[in-house]
């Protein structure tokens, strides 16, 4: 029986977010987190469960305006912040983000910072945003990342599609300069195993586009999925197994300028 968009993505963030809290399991809450600005496991785990808390506030409310953020930006450890009992806080915010989901019909209209306008935002939003700082704190504590390709290929489209937004970019300026005609960008998933790992990535208009297949571009970038997913976040795993073709130069600006909006 195939699953609803709401029941695959509960099931996918409850299980990205046993997945961080078991490979943190054991730690220092203070270690500190590369790439995260001198935070630590503890600022990390406090920002992904007060994101989950802020998205489930937005569905569980039917909020059709902007709600305060400070729980995910207001994330200093307590002086008593143990790697335990944060752990069971960030399984108690995604058991509840997940079951509000379940909850709410898909076609309900809520508050989204990009268009869409449905709770399947949300939902796919913390799906990778906890997919991504899993590998975060992965790092940290020197473990083994994984991620399996149907959920690597679905976080890939998700940053695809942001990348086409206007507001994705620091300024309209940014986003201009990689305009360019008949420039493409080729990604291609060596492990997609339903011929849906290939994106084609138009840079030669605005607005840009994205579609599937394979095609020749003014750059291609070949690799694993996973590895595909945590460059576009500007996260290569010392072992990932990325050839890139043409313009590398091109990824590496694109990349950072589409993904502005994520880092802010």
């Amino acid at each position: 029986m195939t699953r609803s968009v709401h029941e695959l993505y509960a099931a996918r963030i409850t299980d990205q977010t046993r997945q961080l809290a078991a490979a943190v399991e054991g730690s220092d809450a203070a270690t500190p987190v590369p790439g995260l600005g001198g935070g630590t496991l503890a600022h990390l785990l406090r920002h992904v469960g007060g994101a989950h808390r802020w998205a489930e506030t937005v569905i569980r409310t039917r909020a059709t305006a902007p709600v305060s953020d400070d729980q995910v930006n207001d994330v200093t450890p307590g002086e008593d912040d143990e790697l335990a009992g944060l752990s069971t806080w960030l399984l108690d915010g995604a058991e509840q983000f997940a079951a509000t989901l379940l909850d709410t019909p898909e076609d309900t209209p809520v508050w989204t910072v990009a268009p869409s306008g449905r709770p399947a935002f949300w939902a796919r939003r913390m799906t990778y945003e906890t997919v991504v700082h899993r590998h975060d704190a992965t790092a940290a504590v020197g473990g083994t990342y994984r991620v399996d390709a149907a959920t690597a290929a679905d976080g890939i489209e998700e940053w695809l599609g942001f990348s086409t937004l206007p507001q994705a970019y620091a300024s309209p300026q940014a986003q201009q300069r990689l305009i360019a005609r008949d420039r493409t960008l080729h990604l291609h998933g060596t492990d997609a195993a339903d011929g849906q790992g290939e994106w084609l990535i138009d840079l030669g208009g605005s607005p840009m586009r994205w579609s599937h297949g394979h095609h020749k571009a003014t750059t291609a970038v070949r690799g694993p999925l996973k590895d595909l997913l945590l460059a576009l976040y500007e996260r290569r795993a010392p072992d990932a197994a990325l050839e890139v073709f043409g313009e590398e130069g091109l990824f590496t600006d694109w990349v950072h300028a589409a993904g502005d909006w994520l880092r802010r």
